[in-house]
């Protein structure tokens, strides 16, 4: 690749040797993300993966993809780019452990307006961060140099991770019963969702982002830049303790959007408002944006980025292994008889 160099392409606003840097200022964190079933290094045409299927009857493949959407502006404002990673990787693996999938890779993509190796390995670097958190691998990618279609110092950035499940594992919510309850996993803080919202709120173009540290504990865009937490082993460790009757990823849509897709036919959930652990952050974009608070719980997690049905006889062992896995989890509902609604109450 030494040779490789385009005057022309060079000239038309693309560096392809800015690129071969880049893969080679990857390859360090890429590594760290290594786990037995890969097969390929990163430069090769495709990611190759071996998955130990042993002890499955009928192994299931779970694909999920999704990118950070408008956060990135955060990013871009603040210079700092290497924990956008960490949002693209939790919002796919969060999103296929839901079923009880066990993610066993990711890819990503990275399309920026100027190819400056540094940076695109510092996103990168978030990316390995998150995989190394989920425990799956980093096996493959693309960053594609696109002048003129992205500003010089601006990027986009999307992923797809796969996992597995045995087919008698998938969590079924059918087995869900009225009297169940429902246990919160509190959430970093936004997460990756309504940042359209927020920033039309705070204006964060032109806004002081070392602003409100007195309410939030550190600055806004610091707190508005928090990372996606990521729920895949403290949820794997509970289902194998615990039966799991249903998982939802509150992501954008909220409350009223996100739990519904876990509940099946004829059944609801009541959830005490004052029971939430609403973070600082959600107030304070409420009063600044005076937003009514139905949108509130349909835009954002209001403190909950995950939401776990146990059966009540369950309900503290599944407190316990959580806790154990660095998880303050609480309970914050029960479910009721309903068409699958969400009260507030």
């Amino acid at each position: 690749m030494k040779s490789s160099f385009s005057k022309s392409y060079s000239e038309a606003g693309v560096d392809i040797t800015a690129g071969y840097t880049a893969v080679e200022l990857m390859k360090k964190h890429v590594a760290r993300t290594k786990t037995a079933g890969v097969l390929s290094g990163i430069g090769d045409f495709g990611g190759l993966f071996a998955p130990d299927l042993t002890g499955m009857k009928k192994p299931v493949f779970v694909s999920g993809t999704d990118g950070v959407g408008t956060k990135l502006k955060l990013a871009f404002l603040l210079d700092q780019h290497n924990t956008v990673g960490i949002d693209c990787v939790a919002m796919c693996v969060n999103d296929i452990i839901c079923c009880g999938a066990t993610p066993l890779f990711f890819l990503d993509y990275i399309a920026v307006g100027k190819n400056i190796p540094e940076k695109v390995a510092a996103i990168v670097s978030g990316v390995a961060d998150g995989c190394v958190q989920s425990g799956c691998a980093l096996i493959g990618g693309e960053t594609a140099e696109m002048p003129g279609f992205y500003p010089p110092d601006e990027y986009d950035l999307a992923g797809f991770a796969v996992g597995v499940v045995d087919a008698e594992k998938i969590i079924d919510k059918t087995k869900m019963q009225a009297g169940d309850v429902m246990i919160a996993l509190p959430s970093s803080g936004l997460h990756s969702n309504g940042f359209s919202l927020v920033r039309k709120v705070f204006d964060v173009e032109h806004a002081d982002l070392s602003a409100y540290g007195e309410v939030l504990g550190k600055p806004l865009g610091e707190t508005l830049l928090t990372p996606t937490k990521i729920y895949v082993k403290p949820i794997l460790a509970l289902n194998r303790e615990v039966e799991i009757r249903s998982i939802s990823h509150i992501t954008g849509g909220g409350f009223y959007e996100n739990i519904p897709r876990g509940l099946p036919d004829g059944l609801g959930v009541k959830i005490c408002k004052r029971d939430l652990r609403v973070l600082p952050i959600f107030e304070l974009l409420r009063s600044v944006g005076e937003i009514p608070e139905r949108d509130m719980y349909n835009t954002y997690n209001m403190g909950v980025g995950m939401t776990v049905v146990v059966a009540a006889k369950d309900a503290d062992r599944a407190l316990h292994v959580l806790k154990e896995n660095g998880e303050e989890a609480y309970i914050m509902g029960e479910i009721v008889a309903g068409d699958r609604e969400v009260t507030l109450c």
